[in-house]
């Protein structure tokens, strides 16, 4: 079991950072509270069999130096010893990482509190509002980000701290509001015999979206990717694929919404990840706000509320940096998810 030592002002110099998602890795190394991250190259998990590979591999091996500590963020939840991930293979093992990384102490927070951490590490240049609202300095947050899944994680203000909430949000139920929803839904993948959010506000959901569309349509699907169809969606050249992306924008702007009103986020919602970045167009067309706003009674607290795309490229790399430099800035609840050498 992780040690019940959790003393987290105590933090060690060099810390490895890292964040592990389904299909990517990414890693930096802090050399002391002042440096900027050292960065590495982005890592695909397909391409090696466990993390501790990953590491030695594509960190390790191409520098000198040692990290005595390590803060990883991963796509999944964690508990106990073994920690899967839920879209990748990797499993994070952290006392073998002691024997095979040299490393003496190793913290594993959930992916998504570390977009949360993100959202007060980075700056206004690093945002792109959509809509209306202005954000209320120590408001509750929402950080919600489709990618190989859904990720969502809260972020609330408390005992002078920044407290991030973890949690899996990206499996709650979503369903048909208008006839045309009624339509295309029934066509949409479950998952032993419901639909979530992730089935619909991923990389893949996207495609099932597409893919239910054109069974509504008799049509051939062209595409096969969702690079390929928000392309074509952004570039107007094939209706299905708009009506695709729209469809997925109006899904996330509902999703998006509900999840404001759980934690009254009026410090904002903020959207991370590769494909919210790719579709800043299509989400300031104003069908994402129309979603995200139309929650009678409460359609003028939404539209109080402001919304934000993350455009950091390395966001969860930032604010998990901003928590290994100053761990007393957040609360971070570290038991049961640090573990110490003897």
């Amino acid at each position: 079991m992780p040690s019940a030592h959790d003393d987290e002002t105590t933090l060690k110099f060099p810390i490895l950072i890292g964040d592990i998602g389904g299909t990517n890795a990414r890693f930096a190394i802090l050399v002391d509270s002042y440096a900027e991250p050292k960065e590495f190259p982005i890592v695909r998990t397909a391409d090696f069999a466990t993390i501790d590979d990953a590491i030695q591999a594509s960190i390790l091996d191409r520098t000198s130096v040692q990290p005595r500590t390590a803060v990883l963020a991963v796509a999944g939840p964690v508990d106990g010893d073994e920690i899967a991930l839920t879209n990748c293979d990797w499993v994070v093992r952290p006392k073998v990482m002691f024997e095979t990384l040299g490393l003496s102490d190793i913290i594993v927070l959930n992916d998504f509190e570390a977009q949360a951490l993100a959202v007060v590490a980075l700056g206004d240049e690093h945002m792109e509002k959509i809509g209306p609202g202005e954000p209320e300095a120590s408001g509750s947050r929402v950080v919600l980000g489709p990618g190989t899944g859904l990720g969502v994680a809260g972020l609330i203000h408390a005992c002078h701290r920044w407290i991030p909430v973890p949690g899996e949000g990206g499996h709650m139920d979503i369903g048909p509001r208008t006839p045309r929803d009624h339509q295309i839904f029934p066509h949409i993948e479950p998952i032993e015999g419901r639909i979530s959010g992730e089935q619909i506000l991923c990389g893949r959901g996207l495609v099932n979206v597409y893919n239910a569309i054109a069974k509504v349509e008799s049509q051939t699907p062209r595409f096969t990717a969702p690079a390929e169809i928000t392309g074509a969606a952004l570039e107007r050249s094939d209706r299905l694929a708009e009506e695709s992306l729209e469809f997925f924008v109006t899904c996330l702007g509902r999703t998006a919404g509900d999840l404001a009103l759980v934690f009254k986020s009026r410090g904002g919602v903020y959207l991370t990840g590769g494909i919210a970045q790719k579709i800043v167009p299509a989400l300031k067309a104003g069908n994402f706000r129309a979603a995200f706003e139309d929650k009678a009674p409460h359609r003028e607290l939404l539209r109080s509320m402001p919304v934000y795309v993350i455009t950091h490229p390395l966001a969860a790399l930032a604010g998990l940096a901003a928590y290994a430099r100053t761990p007393s800035r957040f609360g971070v609840e570290t038991h049961g998810r640090r573990w110490t050498k003897a």
